[in-house]
């Protein structure tokens, strides 16, 4: 198993996601971990040598979600990928092996995660994760929503069809795309979970939702979304957040 990991500037949550990785209990299975380092200033390559990572550093400037992670897929020696963001956390130590579970056995080529909000998450993105990593499991997913914050695919799988590197984000949703409509299989895994954490300014939360609607964009061009959609939908998420809280 080949985990890739991207970071940039990850010392917060490195050294927890690193000691949670290495008390996985994965069976007969072994596995490597590779850092993408996209030009950290912080602690993060230090933190990254002291538990023996295999370290790739990239310009920034050179950087994309896709071409990083298809740099980590290329150098790895795994016959399963694992991508897991810097700033996560796996929630218990059958993270791992529940996760690859499906492609162990011919049930998914592709497979994701559930994602959890900490102590300090934003009411909001916690209502984002529960809409979208719910509790609940499919036998076989329709529909073509995968996300690399906590997911993992098969090596040949990935080898085949690559990470777009020209997308301002959403690559895991592109790949998803492309290969259902080959008939290969994406799976949820509700099991395999870990705690997601952003602390992010309103103006990184913008710049974040701006480059994935770009994104968006151009993986399905047909899109159509007006402002008369953007209020609809705005006021739909309010009325459902404060039902909720």
């Amino acid at each position: 198993i080949s985990i890739v990991i991207r970071t940039l500037n990850e010392e917060r949550y490195l050294s927890q996601l690193l000691n949670a990785i290495n008390d996985q209990k994965i069976e007969n299975y072994k596995f490597e971990i590779v850092i993408v380092d996209s030009g950290s200033q912080d602690k993060t390559l230090k933190i990254a040598k002291s538990f023996n990572c295999a370290i790739l550093k990239i310009k920034k400037d050179e950087f994309s979600y896709g071409r990083s992670l298809n740099i980590g897929c290329e150098f790895s020696n795994g016959n399963y990928l694992v991508f897991i963001s810097g700033h996560c956390i796996p929630k218990d130590d059958k993270w791992l092996i529940n996760l690859i579970d499906p492609l162990i056995n011919s049930k998914a080529d592709y497979a994701y995660g559930m994602q959890l909000g900490g102590k300090f998450t934003h009411f909001s993105e916690k209502q984002i994760f529960n809409k979208y990593f719910p509790n609940t499991d499919e036998n076989k997913q329709k529909k073509y929503f995968c996300n690399n914050a906590n997911a993992a695919i098969k090596y040949n799988v990935w080898n085949k069809y690559l990470f777009n590197e020209y997308l301002t984000g959403l690559e895991d949703i592109d790949l998803g795309y492309r290969i259902l409509k080959k008939n290969k299989i994406i799976k949820y895994i509700p099991k395999a979970a870990i705690y997601h954490f952003h602390h992010e300014n309103w103006r990184q939360v913008k710049n974040r939702f701006e480059r994935e609607a770009i994104a968006l964009k151009i993986i399905f061009p047909y899109i159509n979304f007006g402002i008369i959609n953007l209020f609809i939908f705005f006021f739909i998420a309010i009325y459902q957040d404060f039902k909720y809280a």
